[in-house]
């Protein structure tokens, strides 16, 4: 679990070294089974923090990984050493995923070099915390929701010819899509979006043998937060939550292991899973 976080910040989109303290990102205390042997993923904004737990998890089980990324490349780099590191290939992508070639061309690439695809995480995300409704200027709703879940779109269908009986869909959502956030307005609503969506093309594909699920995390220590939000807030970050502290990204990781093997999760689909620390929420 992380220390007690640092007054901090960073300039978008972060990086992993820069933080204090790092992150625990790296599944290193993690053991396999074998549960997505000879599987191909591609995870979106797999660089760093929840995406890099989870390409590092997915390799230690089995699979080979595509990483799409921003333009952190460092961080990229280094993920993609931890994946070769557990004996399974690594593909590095960059580009922009809130443009709809982008998103196209990243499956395009996972398929080409990995000769296919089974499972696709959605995982980027884009937030600018304000004080109030009026400071959200027009553009920033457009990105937040150009980057959050009209990606999760765009890449959903361009896989959808790639995926088969068995494949699954994992899309990251947020505890702010399932009761809000006054200061994260735009943000909270493309992660409601993104919970109707996904209960949406889990109805619509569970005929193709097609699985969709979500996981919505409480807080977690990743560069997003130092890159987004003032010093202040970043040391008191997850102070909230029952358990006083946020997540590593260590801790998040498994549940996307158990969407996306099916030995582990094959009668779930239109799921939501909620690690959010001991934060109850009404329904």
């Amino acid at each position: 679990m992380p220390e007690n976080t640092e007054p901090q910040q960073q300039t978008r989109p972060g990086a992993t070294g820069a933080m204090h303290p790092k992150p625990k990102d790296e599944m290193s205390d993690y053991t396999g089974s074998g549960l997505l042997q000879g599987r191909r993923a591609l995870i979106t904004g797999g660089d760093s923090g929840i995406g890099r737990a989870v390409a590092v998890a997915f390799a230690k089980e089995g699979a080979d990984v595509s990483i799409a990324f921003l333009a952190e490349k460092e961080d990229a780099e280094h993920t993609a050493s931890l994946v070769e590191a557990a004996g399974r290939r690594a593909v590095l992508i960059a580009g922009d995923l809130s443009e709809e070639r982008n998103c196209r061309q990243a499956v395009q690439t996972t398929v080409a070099e990995l000769g296919g695809l089974d499972i696709l995480v959605n995982n980027i995300a884009y937030q600018n915390p304000v004080e109030s409704l009026a400071d959200i200027t027009s553009e920033q709703w457009e990105r937040t929701f150009r980057t959050n879940i009209h990606s999760y779109f765009w890449t959903t269908k361009a896989a959808l010819p790639h995926l088969g009986p068995g494949s699954a869909i994992i899309n990251t959502a947020s505890i702010n899509g399932l009761r809000g956030n006054k200061s994260l307005i735009d943000y909270s609503a493309t992660k409601g979006a993104i919970l109707a969506f996904s209960q949406s093309i889990a109805q619509a594909f569970v005929d193709k043998g097609i699985r969709v699920n979500v996981v919505a995390p409480g807080p977690v220590w990743t560069p997003l937060i130092p890159s987004t939000m003032p010093e202040e807030k970043v040391a008191s970050f997850g102070d909230h939550v029952p358990m006083g502290r946020p997540a590593d990204p260590d801790e998040i990781a498994p549940s996307y292991v158990f969407f996306a093997s099916n030995r582990t999760s094959s009668y779930y689909t239109g799921e939501v899973l909620a690690p959010v620390g001991g934060e109850t929420l009404p329904g």
